[in-house]
């Protein structure tokens, strides 16, 4: 993978050919958003332009769906490839997800997908109820 001219790279280029995002829109707007930290040299910066160059060293910090991302970009990119391509591009340093909270369900809880109660469920539910 050859890295771009002058060793640097935008940021929203950059989560885009990573495949951190879907769109190069999605990643400007997270980014105008001011939810990304970016570490170099041991100094932060809160990053509000899409246009922030990253090098390689870098360490960029955002949370998304309620998880902490932590990246250190190995490598800069010219293209979007492949998802092995895009994994090779960074080191993911993200604390892992916690395991969801299995909630006991109650007698009148439905699991996800099941849809509306029929009219024998229906009834079968009131008769509990009273």
């Amino acid at each position: 993978m050859s890295e771009p001219v002058g060793g640097s790279q935008r940021l929203d280029q950059w989560l885009w050919h990573a495949r951190i995002f879907k769109t190069r829109t999605l990643a400007t707007k997270f980014i105008t958003d001011g939810k990304m930290r970016v570490t170099r040299n041991d100094e932060t910066f809160r990053v509000e332009k899409p246009s922030f160059a990253v090098v390689t060293g870098d360490v960029i910090l955002f949370s998304r769906s309620d998880q902490l991302r932590i990246l250190v970009v190995e490598s800069l990119a010219t293209r979007r490839g492949p998802a092995t391509e895009a994994q090779a591009l960074y080191t993911d340093q993200s604390p892992p997800r916690e395991p969801k909270k299995s909630v006991p369900l109650s007698p009148f809880a439905r699991e996800k997908g099941m849809g509306r109660p029929t009219k024998k469920e229906r009834r079968a539910l009131e008769a509990l109820k009273t």
